[in-house]
């Protein structure tokens, strides 16, 4: 395996570019709309308009994750980042699952402002809500792009350390001091600091007695993760990103490709970390934005049907 950049000085600018600035400057609406009892937030940028993306964070993270990726992605499109349950600003249930986190995706995709069927993006756990709602919602649901999500049963020891990590959030005595300890989980060796003090500040809430994360540490016994099994053709189009030094294998993308009726592009990050929008977030925007244009303009496979008889082995 070759060497790991690492985010020495030299190599992680610590003063955000002028992309970065001008995207986090341009303010977003935010909203909320309640789905089977529960107040779920989200975030727009973009009019409303027939053409729309719906970006959804990975578990323990939230909709501000994507505050410097989505102002990009607006042209002529309306943008929306959801908080699901449990995550962010939104509210809390009694029990999480896959099949209502995609109920809560849909219910905001139709009421943000999107007219037509949405090109849903997830990273991570996002990714597993993306593909459960291509399930769900079939036709009424344009594309899905997963990042970085790894499709595959957990071990039993995988469960179990999940449920020990974070059955219990500490509380801290000041905002200051719980900001200091964000990590991303995964770690990962380059994360662009203007990007992380963003998110960061933007994870903590206040209690009576200090200060914690907002996310609810039970999402995270809502079951084994994803198993390729639940996987199989959809009908909307499908993209499947992975970082080379994520948590997405070479081998499982073959899988998911080969579950998913051999119809995904299959995009690679080079030298990227689990969470893309952290240490290449304009790779990510450009992989996105390319797509989008792609299918704006052409046929799936899946559309266009069978080849023709005298194009076998071309």
């Amino acid at each position: 395996m070759p060497d790991r950049p690492t985010s020495s000085a030299g190599q992680t600018p610590t003063v955000p570019p002028r992309w970065f600035t001008e995207a986090i400057a341009k303010a977003a609406e935010v909203c909320s709309i309640e789905v089977d009892g529960v107040p779920i937030n989200y975030r727009a940028w973009g009019r409303p308009a027939a053409e729309g993306v719906l970006l959804i964070h990975g578990g323990a993270a939230h909709a501000r994750w994507w505050d410097h990726i989505a102002p990009l992605l607006t042209s002529g499109r309306r943008v929306l980042a959801v908080d699901l349950s449990g995550h962010g600003d939104s509210g809390r249930r009694d029990s999480y699952s896959l099949p209502a986190w995609a109920d809560e995706a849909m219910a905001v995709a139709r009421a943000g402002g999107i007219s037509a069927a949405p090109v849903i993006v997830g990273h991570s756990m996002g990714g597993f809500v993306a593909l459960t709602a291509a399930r769900l919602y079939g036709s009424a649901i344009e594309g899905v792009m997963t990042i970085d999500s790894p499709v595959r049963e957990l071990t039993p020891e995988e469960q179990a350390a999940r449920r020990g990590v974070f059955r219990r959030l500490k509380v801290h005595p000041s905002k200051a001091e719980v900001i200091a300890r964000w990590r991303p989980v995964p770690e990962q060796d380059v994360v662009l600091p203007y990007i992380a003090a963003h998110i960061a500040e933007h994870s903590v809430r206040p209690l009576e007695d200090g200060w914690s994360w907002k996310f609810d540490p039970a999402i995270f016994t809502r079951g084994s993760g994803m198993s390729p099994g639940l996987l199989t053709r959809l009908e909307c189009r499908v993209a499947v990103f992975r970082s080379e030094y994520g948590l997405l294998s070479s081998a499982m993308t073959d899988v998911m490709y080969d579950r998913l009726g051999r119809l995904a592009a299959t995009i690679e990050f080079p030298a990227a970390g689990h969470a893309v929008m952290l240490d290449q977030p304009l790779a990510l925007v450009t992989a996105i934005r390319t797509l989008l244009a792609d299918w704006e303009h052409s046929v799936s496979l899946s559309e266009a049907g069978p080849a023709p008889a005298d194009s076998a082995g071309r």
